[in-house]
């Protein structure tokens, strides 16, 4: 059988867990971590023209916007040095021919930004907070596709870093 072209894993809904407490019917919109490498620019003796090299990868984060001022999220902001919160984003991916796929980002970090926006009668106030991130892994349909701590990365499973690490007698 041929391999549908209907499109594929369209985004239908999201979840999201903080700290292990569901937030069904609380969330707003939710912008996951966006990971992006740390490119410089170097145009060494013999070049003819400068090239982009990667040194890594930029700090992560991602923010959720509620409508409502929830005390469980606000009590996770301020907590000690050190201290991180586990947080589950969730999709349902659906094809165009029906068929369902999970999506699961597993984050840790730590709330650095509560903004509950402007409040005035008669209209809804939006808080929008945001997360610094220390560790992300995107899986769907329980593979695992990136998993990313301060060390590493991992793509599809594979290290990027091994032999570096290997170099540093890690």
């Amino acid at each position: 059988m041929a391999e549908s072209n209907k499109p594929r894993l369209l985004l239908r809904d999201c979840m999201l867990w903080a700290d292990r407490e569901s937030k069904i019917g609380q969330i707003g919109d939710i912008t996951p971590p966006v990971p992006q490498k740390k490119l410089e620019e170097i145009r060494n003796g013999g070049m003819i023209k400068p090239r982009e090299v990667s040194l890594g990868y930029e700090k992560l984060g991602f923010s959720f916007k509620m409508p409502g001022l929830d005390p469980q999220i606000v009590k996770l902001f301020g907590l000690r040095p050190g201290s991180e919160n586990s947080f589950l984003i969730t999709g349902a991916l659906v094809d165009e021919d029906g068929t369902v796929h999970s999506a699961v980002m597993t984050v840790r970090g730590f709330l650095n930004q509560l903004d509950h926006g402007n409040w005035k009668p008669g209209e809804m106030a939006e808080n929008d907070n945001m997360v610094s991130v220390n560790y992300y892994k995107l899986e769907v349909d329980g593979e695992e596709l990136i998993e990313m701590d301060d060390f590493d990365i991992k793509i599809g499973g594979v290290s990027q870093y091994q032999d570096i690490r290997n170099a540093l007698l890690l």
